[in-house]
């Protein structure tokens, strides 16, 4: 990937693959149990997941465009699902991007 004078690296995607990995340790979902959102943060999970093991494999294969894509992806979820409540992220907004 170029134009920002940027390229994709294993060291960059690796970076991210980190980051991702220690935002999966730290949240917690704080949706009530037997409700809607308990529901829709272990979705918002699931996907991120998904997305985050495809990123691992398509980094061991060597496409570093899908690995950073799927990556940037899978914490598009985990920062959707701390902004809008479903996680308990501690307040940490290194990690991810909250509302306030």
């Amino acid at each position: 990937m170029t134009g920002d004078g940027e390229t994709i690296t294993i060291e960059r995607v690796e970076k991210y693959i980190t980051l991702t990995s220690n935002a999966l340790a730290k949240l917690r979902v704080a949706a009530p149990d037997r409700s809607f959102n308990k529901k829709l943060a272990e979705d918002f999970l699931t996907m991120a997941r998904s997305y985050f093991e495809d990123a691992k494999g398509f980094a061991r294969e060597g496409d570093l465009t899908k690995a950073f894509a799927c990556v940037n992806y899978a914490h598009g979820w985990l920062d959707s699902g701390a902004r809008i409540g479903l996680f308990d992220v501690g307040g940490d907004d290194q990690l991810f991007t909250l509302y306030e």
